[in-house]
């Protein structure tokens, strides 16, 4: 009976050591973190899929958007504004943004492409079909600033086609274009084909001579300030992956040539 006693009670101890170890063990979990992604305004639409489907995947990262006009963004890095991820709508900003070291040149991947477009109103009350008749005397063009991607392919393609172009204002963004154009405040516009997509039922497009050899290519990279760098560039994978890219695609951008740059 003492024998018997004895393996029960160490059983017994042996069991409670192995609970104990158990409860004072913590699981081991990736610690939820919140990255801030600056993109160019026209990926607002494309971007907020792709976080969507990220989180699911990865729901210990949260993802924080900031839109806007690229060279704009490229200034807030340079003003030390917090940021993780750049997404920029053209390479000339993104050289810009590794020019003044806010940005990993090693993490730095195209990963989308757009072609530019002219839009008008639905009902095109100045009859405009082509980059000529945008740019009449008496027609309310609208364009993007110069320094902004959209402005600056926009410019390529009218000295392309050797044309001048003089529009009634240059925004900042290539929403804001699109905005006046949908509103009827402007004749016709320059924006990309991913934006006049979005208002499918209150424009029409018109196509530009050169567009499908002139595109916009699309770079990301992780930035030199970034606290959550890991997170970072789990986002950008994803960007690339092929979940990334077919919602890239659904919003009507194509596959980058890798060899533009």
């Amino acid at each position: 009976m003492k024998r018997t006693g004895t393996v029960l009670m160490t059983a017994t101890a042996l069991t409670l050591v192995g609970c104990s170890a158990t409860d004072s063990t913590p699981e081991t979990t990736m610690d939820e973190v919140t990255i801030d992604v600056l993109a160019a305004a026209s990926l607002q639409q494309p971007f907020d899929d792709i976080a969507q489907a990220f989180t699911a995947e990865h729901p210990n990262i949260s993802v924080d958007f900031n839109y806007a006009g690229s060279s704009t963004l490229v200034q807030n890095l340079a003003d030390g504004a917090p940021a993780d991820v750049f997404a920029s709508a053209n390479e000339t900003t993104m050289d810009t943004a590794q020019s003044d070291e806010t940005v990993e040149a090693d993490t730095r991947q195209l990963f989308a492409a757009n072609s530019l477009v002219g839009i008008v109103p639905a009902d095109n009350p100045a009859d405009i079909s082509s980059l000529e008749d945008a740019n009449a005397e008496g027609v309310n063009l609208v364009v993007c600033a110069q320094q902004v991607p959209c402005g600056g392919l926009s410019q390529t393609l009218a000295e392309a086609a050797g044309i001048t172009l003089s529009p009634v204002s240059e925004e900042q963004q290539v929403s804001d274009v699109l905005g006046k154009v949908r509103s009827g405040q402007a004749d016709a516009g320059l924006v990309y084909a991913t934006d006049a997509a979005l208002a499918p039922d209150e424009v029409q497009t018109f196509d530009l001579v050169g567009a499908d050899e002139q595109l916009n290519h699309y770079p990301i990279a992780r930035t030199t300030n970034s606290t959550r760098p890991e997170a970072a560039d789990t986002f950008i994978e994803y960007v690339h992956s092929k979940a990334g890219q077919a919602i890239l695609e659904e919003h009507g951008f194509t596959a980058p040539d890798q060899h533009s740059s």
